[in-house]
């Protein structure tokens, strides 16, 4: 019963049709900020939002059943039974803020979906060097921000009068977010050599580590994909054996 029930879980159109429910009922949280749609279907969109949150329900008790105490096990199963335990707590009174919550639901689909699966699992992978690499980046932005404020901090300290505002200033010169026009040409009308300190800060932090966190997340993506693909080789090799092994029983007896 419970390798039915599994099977019948793993099958595309039931994968597939659980995405299509988490995209509809994503649709559906966002109407219901719309105050016109909801004066005039309101009960309509409510009663869809119940009907969506039903199925997301029925899925995972079905899971339970099938899985069993390996349901626990799977940290994508944790997060959608967390998921779905968030959008049933009533949102009332001190739980209103759950409401808004609900659109979490959305999340579900990067668990159904493999390939979403994936760039999440690599992203994770990447975390423990991504923090090197953030240590780094804060390092630097310490050792500017000093720089900045005692450099420029006198004559724009909007910009650079403090450490936070230099902080601040050189996050958004990082992001190249109307960091000429905006803050260095007027800089370097007072201060000519200005240049000199902003284009290597510019070259360090946005080219040179923005770009290394990139690496980290695609050499993370490829491993986990590299990973699911022996994974599948495994699982296919098992087949493989298991029906040998069968065959060969069978001429034994023969």
């Amino acid at each position: 019963m419970r390798a039915q029930l599994e099977a019948f879980l793993e099958r595309p159109v039931v994968r597939n049709g659980i995405i299509g429910v988490i995209l509809f009922n994503a649709v559906l949280l966002g109407m219901e900020t719309s105050k016109p749609l909801m004066a005039s279907f309101g009960p309509l969109i409510l009663a869809l939002d119940k009907l969506c949150l039903g199925i997301f329900v029925v899925e995972l008790v079905l899971k339970l059943i099938a899985y069993g105490g390996r349901f626990f096990r799977s940290g994508w199963n944790l997060f959608d039974f967390a998921i779905v335990a968030v959008s049933l707590v009533p949102a009332t009174q001190g739980f209103s803020v759950l409401r808004a919550l609900r659109i979490l639901r959305v999340l579900r689909v990067i668990s159904a979906a493999p390939r979403l699966r994936r760039v999440v699992e690599g992203f994770v992978t990447a975390l423990p060097g991504m923090g090197s690499v953030f240590l780094l980046m804060g390092i630097i932005f310490y050792i500017g921000a000093v720089m900045a404020t005692k450099l420029f901090g006198n004559q724009f300290p909007e910009w650079f009068g403090s450490l936070g505002a230099s902080a601040y200033s050189l996050f958004q010169i990082m992001t190249l977010e109307s960091w000429s026009m905006g803050i260095v040409r007027p800089v370097m009308e007072v201060y000519p050599h200005a240049w000199l300190f902003f284009v290597p800060f510019i070259m360090v932090t946005t080219f040179a580590v923005v770009n290394l966190l990139v690496g980290l997340i695609v050499n993370s993506m490829q491993d986990a994909h590299a990973v699911e693909e022996n994974e599948r080789t495994d699982a296919y090799r098992d087949k493989v054996l298991a029906r040998l092994e069968a065959i060969e029983k069978r001429l034994d007896k023969s």
